[in-house]
């Protein structure tokens, strides 16, 4: 059975970048739904971003523009590059990936999600 390593974060200060990567290992995943969620002190567990076969992006409406989620089929990595971060996105980022339907990758749906990474803290200082 296969599974996502993550690697990536860490703390920045407000306005800085950081990316984070993700393997599959034991399966392929540039033919599923690839997705990024976080979990924010204090809120639900929230999508960031999707990308679809390879190929359709989505983006939460307050990452738009600042986020950038991408796959290099070759390295069967998935990566979620955030710029011009703030405070309030202080927590816990997960990739996850699955065999959807683009209608449920668009937003992604996290209860439909089989495989996940362990996580990985992302801090924001002001």
């Amino acid at each position: 059975q296969g599974q996502l390593v993550e690697s990536g974060g860490g703390s920045v200060q407000a306005g800085g970048s950081l990316r984070l990567s993700c393997v599959g290992e034991g399966f392929t995943l540039w033919y599923n739904c690839l997705a990024w969620f976080r979990q924010v002190p204090g809120k639900d567990r929230e999508a960031v971003a999707s990308i679809w076969m390879g190929g359709s992006e989505w983006y939460g409406d307050s990452v738009v523009g600042r986020f950038t989620i991408s796959v290099d089929k070759d390295k069967n990595t998935q990566y979620l590059q955030m710029d011009t971060l703030k405070p309030e996105e202080t927590g816990i980022y997960s990739c996850a990936a699955d065999t959807l339907e683009s209608r449920h990758c668009s937003p992604p749906r996290s209860r439909l999600f089989d495989y996940w990474g362990q996580g990985k803290q992302v801090t924001v200082s002001s």
